[in-house]
């Protein structure tokens, strides 16, 4: 699901900032926004089994702030790569897109494990 999901958020980030010209931070934005709702569905049907009915307060509502908070430290990440690449004038587009997926990728991979454990343990966790 990850894997689908990172293709989701590469592609849209790559297509705001190379075919939009949005900035870095504002592109990660909607490529986190995208591949959240996608995320969200194959995780609970694919890794977790689940197919009942979603509860909003219980399972929707936690995993977006899951979501959102990989897309603080993403954010901060990506506006950080942007700079840098500005700052040593950096000036290959394929390059300098490369470096925002690899900042992008290591913002969400701090929260990768501690969110698979809360998505096991908590949200999707058998209610038997």
């Amino acid at each position: 699901m990850s894997v689908i999901t990172t293709v989701i958020s590469f592609t849209t980030l790559a297509a705001a900032t190379l075919g939009f010209g949005l900035s870095a931070w504002v592109a990660n934005v909607v490529a986190t926004a995208v591949a959240t709702v996608p995320s969200y569905h194959l995780n609970r049907r694919w890794t977790w089994g689940r197919r009942d009915a979603s509860d909003l307060w219980r399972e929707v509502m936690p995993f977006w702030v899951l979501s959102f908070t990989g897309l603080v430290l993403s954010t901060i990440a990506v506006a950080l790569a942007d700079a840098w690449t500005a700052g040593v004038h950096l000036t290959s587009p394929v390059i300098h897109t490369m470096l925002l997926f690899i900042a992008q990728l290591s913002g969400f991979g701090l929260l990768w494990i501690a969110q698979f454990i809360v998505l096991d343990r908590v949200l999707f966790a058998d209610r038997t």
